[in-house]
């Protein structure tokens, strides 16, 4: 099974790579993601955050009561001006729970493993906030990122102790001053 990279290994900072070949490696790929994030318990889950830089994302906000989404390449077509906070989780970022403000409503155009483009139109609520916060992960932005200095330094020592836990090199830009 793939393994959880956590705050502090470099990868989660990295802009992660478009897909260009849609062949049968990357629907094994898939399929192995997909078990992870059901194995960590998870909503959602980038690639990077299972170490491979490439462009691909899958969400399962339905608790497992329909097939999970798998965006390939996804990219923002429309985000609200309405904005939602509320409180996110990562695996990257075990036992940290931040609220975050995000926007309310957003439409996301994106590739199937077949390489076939498609859209998801107006998400809202947990759709919307696990769509942003995943393509965040493809551009090298974690929830972190969303909070208060004030916030991050609050949660100075917790961030410490995940980066010094799971990885062998720790994050150098550890805030000293946001499960998906």
């Amino acid at each position: 099974m793939l393994s959880i990279r956590y705050y502090g290994d470099p990868i989660l900072r990295k802009t992660a790579q478009r897909i260009e070949v849609f062949d049968n490696a990357l629907h094994v790929f898939v399929q192995n993601m997909v078990e992870a994030m059901k194995a960590y318990d998870g909503v959602g889950l980038a690639a990077p955050q299972v170490g491979q830089s490439i462009r691909c994302v899958v969400i399962d906000t339905t608790g497992g009561a329909e097939k999970p989404l798998v965006l390939i390449n996804p990219e923002f077509t429309f985000m609200s001006q309405e904005t939602a906070q509320h409180e996110e989780g990562c695996l990257s970022f075990p036992d940290l729970d931040l609220k975050v403000t995000r926007p309310a409503i957003v439409s996301v155009k994106a590739y199937d493993t077949d390489g076939k483009e498609f859209t998801v139109e107006n998400a809202q609520d947990l759709l919307s906030r696990a769509l942003q916060h995943e393509i965040d992960h493809l551009n090298g932005i974690m929830i972190i990122d969303h909070v208060s200095l004030l916030q991050r330094k609050l949660h100075k020592r917790k961030l410490k102790k995940i980066s010094e836990q799971n990885n062998s090199e720790p994050e150098s830009n550890i805030p000293s001053e946001n499960k998906l």
